[in-house]
C-alpha cells in the first residue's frame, strides 16, 4: 500500500528501482494518491492476524490518503486471517465481482 514507507518495501524499492525515491513514488499507491492520481474507488482486504499488517502493510496510509483525496475506500479488515492463500481464496470472488461492476 505504501512500500516507500515501510522496511520490505524499501529493500524491494531499492533493490528493483534504485535509491532515488522519487522514481519510487510511481511505485506506491499512497503516493501516487498524495501526488494527484484519482480512482473512482478501492477495495482492499487486509487480514487482522496478518505477521505483515502493523510494521509493512500499515492500510491506515492509505485510508489517510484516499479521505484526503476525496477517494471511496472499501477497506475490509478480516478478523482472524493472516497473509495466506486461503485468505486470498476466501475473498478473491468478492474482488472478481467487486471489478466486474465497475468495468462494464
Amino acid at each position: 500500500m505504501a512500500p516507500s514507507q515501510v522496511p520490505w518495501g524499501q529493500k524491494a524499492l531499492g533493490g528493483y528501482l534504485g535509491d532515488d525515491h522519487a522514481v519510487w513514488r510511481k511505485h506506491d499507491a499512497v503516493a501516487l494518491i498524495e501526488d494527484g492520481a484519482r480512482i473512482d474507488g478501492l477495495l482492499v482486504d487486509v487480514g487482522t492476524s496478518d505477521n505483515f499488517l502493523e510494521k509493512e502493510l500499515k492500510p491506515e496510509l492509505l485510508e489517510k490518503a484516499c479521505a484526503d483525496a476525496g477517494i471511496p475506500l472499501e477497506l475490509h479488515l478480516r478478523d482472524g486471517y493472516d497473509h495466506s492463500y486461503y485468505f486470498i481464496s476466501t475473498f478473491m470472488a468478492d474482488h472478481l465481482r467487486w471489478h466486474s461492476e465497475r468495468l462494464r
